[in-house]
């Protein structure tokens, strides 16, 4: 029996598309999960492979290369992903953070030169916000990027960017006017590919994740032309990031639910064919009692993030509701994979048992996209 109900939001199509979404995860995901966990990256020529069958930019329009789908494409490749068992690629960042950033903010030209490069995975995309002394503070950021004749000579340096190592275009928030805070925030569409000045530091060593190539990136005198600004006028950078940081946390809240969904699943049917003192786990009353509470947690944060989705859907999701559904699931997660790893003894601290990923996967989720904490306060403003 399913842990939770058929999503409202789902249709006949969206039926049709998770078959394809699912084979693609289990193809060419899953069979490479510890490889990519060792290279601290996912091979390249998987991002060809996504946008040959149809995977990349899944909800922008046809005419700029996309799939002409909507968000709820998106969200079932999430949920396929992570039911493979995935969290090396960054195809959420690449295609429903940084596509959406052009999309709803790019010129046209911006829009029609860049966005079918995305879709057909010529280009990975990276966004570029946090710094190593700047983290959710976003109108605090030091990266500079100050106009010289007809480019940005942008300086500075990022670092936990997901595609970072991979990344042809990155799209960085800097101040073109210093002296400002959130009037001086710009976002620069950095295309890496023979930028003089740009360097890529190294792939960090995180505690979960190992796949996913974060990296530290470095901006020294890069000349970005003028016609890369995003939007085409300064001091619009803070408010685009947040247009778009809904999305980005709504994305986070579907990833946080279904990787919740299979590590409760995966614990099921692993006490039921481990046995302990006779019997199987599951029959123990502290493991029932356990994976009830849990699959409880997951109904509920299925629900709430259900009816986030149709209000994104309909373009009524707002800056509170967003971050209420971040919170809350990502918070939940950790909290569920947590006793599931427990209901696993010591194997569920072995590295060859999908939990122990799921575990310490889960752990960052509070982290980015903004803290569970900025999250909080986000929510507070509005009471």
């Amino acid at each position: 029996m399913p842990l939770t109900q058929r999503s409202s939001w789902l249709t006949e199509d969206l039926d049709a598309f998770r078959d394809l979404a699912r084979t693609f995860c289990q193809k060419e995901l899953a069979p490479n999960i510890e490889r990519w966990a060792e290279a601290k990256q996912v091979d390249r020529e998987l991002w060809h492979k996504a946008g040959e069958v149809g995977l990349l930019c899944l909800s922008v329009p046809e005419e700029y290369g996309g799939g002409g789908g909507t968000f709820a494409h998106e969200a079932i490749l999430l949920e396929e992903q992570a039911k493979a068992g995935d969290d090396a690629w960054g195809n959420a960042v690449h295609s429903g953070i940084v596509a959406h950033y052009l999309l709803a903010c790019g010129t046209e030209d911006q829009k029609r030169r860049l966005l079918p490069k995305l879709a057909s995975g010529e280009l990975v995309g990276a966004i570029a916000m946090t710094e190593p002394g700047t983290g959710s503070d976003l109108q605090s950021i030091r990266t500079k990027a100050l106009r010289d004749g007809d480019a940005y000579v942008l300086n500075g340096a990022k670092t936990f960017i997901t595609n970072g190592a991979q990344a042809g275009l990155v799209l960085v928030a800097a101040k073109t006017n210093p002296d400002e805070r959130a009037h001086g925030v710009s976002l620069l569409l950095v295309e890496t590919d023979g930028a003089d000045g740009f360097r890529r530091g190294r792939v960090l060593d995180k505690v979960g994740m190992h796949g996913q190539d974060t990296s530290e990136l470095f901006f020294d005198d890069v000349r970005v032309p003028a016609e890369n600004l995003l939007g085409g006028t300064e001091g619009l950078g803070f408010v685009q990031l947040m247009q778009q940081l809904p999305q980005e946390r709504l994305i986070i809240a579907v990833t946080a639910v279904a990787a919740m969904e299979a590590a409760v699943e995966m614990t099921i049917a692993y006490t039921k064919e481990r046995t302990a003192f006779g019997r199987e786990v599951f029959k123990f009353q502290n493991t029932r009692f356990t994976l009830a509470e849990a699959a409880t947690e997951v109904a509920v944060s299925k629900a709430f993030l259900d009816q986030c989705v149709e209000r994104h859907l309909r373009g009524e999701l707002d800056v509170t509701g967003a971050a209420m559904a971040k919170w809350w699931t990502s918070d939940r997660l950790s909290r569920v994979v947590d006793e599931c790893l427990q209901l696993f003894g010591g194997y569920g601290y072995m590295t060859e048992y999908p939990i122990s990923r799921a575990w310490t996967a889960a752990r960052v989720q509070r982290i980015f996209g903004g803290t569970n904490e900025i999250m909080k306060e986000i929510i507070s403003r509005t009471l």
